[in-house]
């Protein structure tokens, strides 16, 4: 590619993004300024999803909030957050992300699952929601999952493939399936 092209690539790519913010903000995304968008996917509810300024979502990024609204969002990306292409926010109650996290490629992050009581069938039995929160300067890698409920403190890092069910402490390192502390950052 020429470098003329080159330019006119990233001029286009750049004018692409300011329409996608405009056309999320006019369909309720509240969203702080300079954010970085690609191609994300807001199935339904774009009123319940808050973006805190400097935030960048990647292509393929789904923010599904099934409840909430400007005044209380179910989904909340504080500022200067990165999340990678293909990754799932799914919430029903709130996830919120906090302000310099990182999320690598392919992850699934969750508040809520389906009750398992016998007698009735799975998918017509309610859903169990309980919080998410990721706090500041958190790292998640690649494939990881993180489960209803589960807060990860402050920068902790959440190794690659990991499913977090439990509670993950401030500097804290987890891996495995399910996820253990393997050490804590000094």
């Amino acid at each position: 590619m020429t470098k003329w092209a080159e330019k006119a690539h990233t001029v286009v790519n750049g004018v692409c993004r300011k329409a996608r913010a405009w056309w999320l903000r006019q369909r309720g995304v509240a969203m702080g300024p300079s954010c970085w968008i690609q191609d994300v996917m807001i199935p339904r509810n774009p009123g319940g999803i808050q973006l805190g300024a400097g935030v960048m979502l990647d292509r393929q990024v789904v923010l599904l909030a099934v409840e909430g609204n400007r005044e209380r969002p179910s989904i909340v990306i504080q500022d200067d957050a990165y999340v990678n292409r293909f990754t799932f926010i799914d919430a029903s109650d709130r996830v919120e992300i906090g302000p310099k996290t990182m999320i690598g490629p392919n992850c699934y992050i969750t508040d809520h699952d389906h009750g398992t009581a016998t007698g009735d069938q799975v998918g017509d039995q309610p859903l169990v929601n309980e919080q998410v929160h990721v706090g500041k300067d958190v790292w998640i890698g690649a494939g990881a999952i993180v489960l209803k409920g589960v807060e990860v403190g402050d920068h902790a890092i959440v190794a690659a493939g990991a499913v977090v069910t439990e509670s993950v402490p401030s500097y804290g390192v987890v891996a495995g399936v399910p996820a253990e502390i393997i050490r804590i950052r000094e």
